[in-house]
Parts: C-alpha cells; sequence; structure tokens
C-alpha cells in the first residue's frame, strides 16, 4: 500500500512540471494511432470513438527485470510506445532493476525532468550541472527517498547494496527520449573522428579505437 501511495504522489508531481512542456490537450484523450503513416510532433489520434481499456493501461510493472547485462541493470519503459493512450499526455514512467553494485550509466533526458523514488536497497543518484560549473549534485537515496534529475542535465544511478534494489521513476514526457553519454560518444555511427574524440577527452588514438571497440 505505501508503494502505491508513493508512486501515485510521483504522478502528481510529475503533472505540473508536464505541462510546462508538453501542451496541454485539446480533447480528452488522443489515442495513438502507430499505424498512420502522417508526420506529426507526436502521433496521429486514432478516431476516440475506437478508443478501449488497453490503450490506457500496461500489466506487468511488478516484475523484476533481468539485470544479466554489463552494467547490472534493466529499465523497463510505460511511454507512449507502452500506453498509446499517453499521447499528447505529457507523462510517462518506468521501472528500473538493479543487481548488486549494478548502474545505470550516466545519461540525459532531452525532453523531460525526471522524479526517481526507491522502493527497495540502497540506490546513489546524482546529476551534474552545465558548463562551465560541471557541479556534481548527489545523495544517497533509500527506501522512500525521492530524488529530481531536472530536464536534459546528465545523471547515473548506482545500486550501493550487495542484493537486488529497485526504483520507481516518473518522467515529464510522453516520450522522454535517453542519451547514454557513453554510447553517444564512442558507439556513434558513423563514428566520431578520433582527431575530434582524441582532442576532446585528451587521450592518444589507441585509447580512443579501444573505447569505440566496446560500443
Amino acid at each position: 500500500m505505501a508503494n502505491h501511495i508513493l508512486i501515485l504522489g510521483l504522478v502528481v508531481l510529475t503533472c505540473s512540471l508536464a505541462f510546462a512542456f508538453e501542451p496541454s490537450p485539446l480533447q480528452d484523450f488522443c489515442v495513438a494511432d502507430p499505424s498512420s503513416s502522417a508526420r506529426v510532433n507526436g502521433l496521429v489520434c486514432k478516431d476516440p470513438k475506437l478508443a478501449e481499456a488497453k490503450d490506457f493501461s500496461f500489466s506487468g510493472l511488478h516484475l523484476r527485470g533481468n539485470t544479466s547485462n554489463p552494467v547490472g541493470s534493466k529499465v523497463t519503459p510505460v511511454t507512449v510506445a507502452q500506453i498509446p493512450g499517453l499521447n499528447t499526455l505529457g507523462i510517462s514512467m518506468v521501472r528500473i532493476d538493479y543487481a548488486p553494485w549494478g548502474i545505470v550509466p550516466p545519461h540525459t533526458h532531452p525532453r523531460a525532468t525526471e522524479i526517481i523514488t526507491v522502493l527497495e536497497g540502497t540506490i546513489d543518484v546524482g546529476f551534474v550541472t552545465s558548463n562551465p560549473d560541471n557541479r556534481l549534485i548527489s545523495k544517497v537515496l533509500k527506501k522512500g527517498d525521492v530524488f529530481v534529475f531536472p530536464v536534459g542535465l546528465v545523471h547515473f544511478q548506482r545500486n550501493l547494496g550487495h542484493g537486488n534494489a529497485f526504483s520507481i521513476s516518473v518522467l515529464s514526457s510522453q516520450n522522454p527520449g535517453v542519451i547514454t553519454v557513453a554510447n553517444a560518444v564512442f558507439g556513434s555511427n558513423p563514428a566520431i573522428a578520433d582527431e575530434v574524440l582524441t582532442k576532446a577527452f585528451q587521450v592518444d588514438k589507441n585509447v580512443v579505437d579501444w573505447l569505440q571497440s566496446a560500443f
């Protein structure tokens, strides 16, 4: 019950943030029609008379994600891709599972502020302010603690315990997007030129080549 109250509180808090970045809907709802070929900023609405309960629901967020991967975490998204009824509503959420000492690598959401609450375990979280200060603001969160990652800023999470952990985040966009720093810089397609990365990171080409090979 306590977990449900925490999640509900996060949703209510995020709603006020959501409308600051995405326009308020002009109708009751706009269930996304992924079959449409029309290009709009968002997704085309299907006929509201065809809307069903399944357009507004998602099952399985109680299930632990598979964290058997190099970073030791699993993000289960609930965005407009999973719930078509979120289209134009400016809100989404994710469940994040962490293996012991697992991390969510430094990343950013270009279109959303994120509010995270820990439901199990102890998690180190933090974000970095923009240039020129690049100040790290971090905190160790325990069960029931809440933290905010401002829109667009690089942030991370790390499980500090020897056991599993999980958290729920609410984001102020139906489609917040995610840019993982390491993947974007060293795993871009096509690759960023070695000359750019060697100067940017002040390392030699062999280091850059080794990092790119990992992504």
